[in-house]
């Protein structure tokens, strides 16, 4: 008799040419009050669906605006004849917007259109992930649908022009199931204070590594550019980071980064918490610091195009910390590596401020900077784009 794990881990290659492929869409709604004590952590649901061929998953999120910021996630999955390498060449599919709030019964599709593909670490072989976004039976976007007008931008010529560079830090917080208290910590107690957790070894200062790792390798495999992972500040905290990506490519990354770290904590039987600030107290929040460049920064005198970049982002500071993601303001106090929310300021090695320049950059005169303003539950989507509008686009 077989396993659980065994049919899990069941390898389709050799038996069939069929495989499996999940969409992935990001759209957001309100989400009800009995799912506020889920802040931050996504909620997957799973369905099957019998087309002619391989199996296709996908798999869409949506953001909700309550106080405390919350993402649920579901997917879907088809079955399709064979491989597939452009996302255009797969089926559009569809969900039940009534039931995520994104449309009414009596006319309830939303229509998911496959933007990006990347391979499978769970199920491996052919199967893959798809990145999608999601549109009315008629071909408009969602309003919710952030990707569309990402797009938009990127594609602009004079962004495009730009080859604008993203490197998202990711940062994140383990809990345990249940009590939604960090892994490591005693029940309704303490660790010691912050200080030797940080990118720290040993039992009593590296909690979860193996879901660090596991997702590390997977997203290696999946084809994300994920460049690095770190403990973090707070214990039970981690990081990891996508990029250097290019364009639109920064947000398919990060989210499908997360998805595949969700699946793997779900396995652990561990929950994954984007919150800002899941502990209260003399404790770090979570952010999601952005690392961009553009083409002119990264050339000659690229120190001065980086200087006029800062100045627009200045200009437009409330207008970027309203879209850098829900309970900032719990995180963004001054405190903790962080400037106040109502402060913008820039410096040089300075984590406490709103913009860090490295050391690197300012000695060779180009490069990029660092905005440490979004928080965790960020949309990368909304943020890279924005960061490209204004110190593109933007005229003063």
């Amino acid at each position: 008799m077989s396993l659980l794990s065994d049919l899990v881990n069941l390898n389709l290659s050799e038996t069939t040419e069929k495989i499996i492929a999940e969409y992935i869409c990001v759209v957001e709604a309100v989400i009800s009050a009995l799912f506020r004590l889920c802040s931050s952590v996504q909620i997957f649901f799973y369905a099957t669906f019998a087309l002619i061929g391989v199996i296709s998953q996908d798999w869409w999120i949506r953001h909700g605006h309550q106080k405390q910021s919350q993402s649920k996630s579901l997917f879907t999955a088809l079955t399709l004849n064979g491989p597939v390498s452009d996302p255009h060449k797969l089926p559009k599919w569809n969900y039940d917007g009534s039931s995520t709030g994104q449309a009414p019964g009596e006319d309830s599709e939303v229509i998911l259109y496959p933007q990006a593909i990347f391979k499978d670490p769970f199920r491996r072989g052919n199967n893959i992930l798809v990145m999608c976004d999601a549109y009315t039976p008629a071909g408009d976007p969602i309003p919710t649908n952030k990707r569309h007008n990402a797009a938009k931008i990127f594609s602009h010529p004079d962004v495009a022009a730009e080859e604008t560079w993203y490197g998202i830090e990711q940062e994140y917080t383990l809990l345990q199931p249940n009590v939604k208290w960090p892994i490591g910590w005693p029940l309704g107690g303490f660790p010691g204070p912050q200080g030797p957790y940080y990118c720290g070894t040993g039992a009593d200062k590296a909690f979860g590594r193996d879901i660090v790792d596991a997702h590390y390798k997977s997203c290696l495999y999946a084809g994300i550019n994920i460049s690095g992972i770190n403990g973090e500040v707070m214990p039970g905290q981690w990081e990891f980071q996508v990029g250097p990506s290019v364009g639109i490519s920064a947000g398919d990354e990060l989210w499908v980064a997360r998805y595949i770290l969700e699946r793997i904590t779900e396995i652990a039987g561990v929950v994954l918490s984007f919150d800002p600030k899941p502990i209260q107290g003399d404790w770090n929040g979570a952010g999601a610091h952005t690392n961009y460049s553009t083409k002119s920064m990264r050339n000659e005198g690229g120190y001065e195009v980086i200087k006029k970049a800062i100045e627009k982002l200045g200009l437009r500071h409330k207008e970027h910390i309203a879209a850098y993601g829900e309970g900032n303001e719990r995180r963004l106090t001054g405190r903790h590596e962080t400037a106040d929310i109502n402060t913008f300021l820039w410096g040089v090695a300075n984590r406490g401020a709103s913009i860090r320049v490295g050391r690197d950059t300012e000695k060779a005169g180009k490069g990029y900077f660092e905005d440490r303003r979004p928080a965790s539950n960020m949309d990368p989507y909304v943020v890279t784009s924005m960061i490209a509008e204004t110190t593109i686009l933007l005229k003063q």
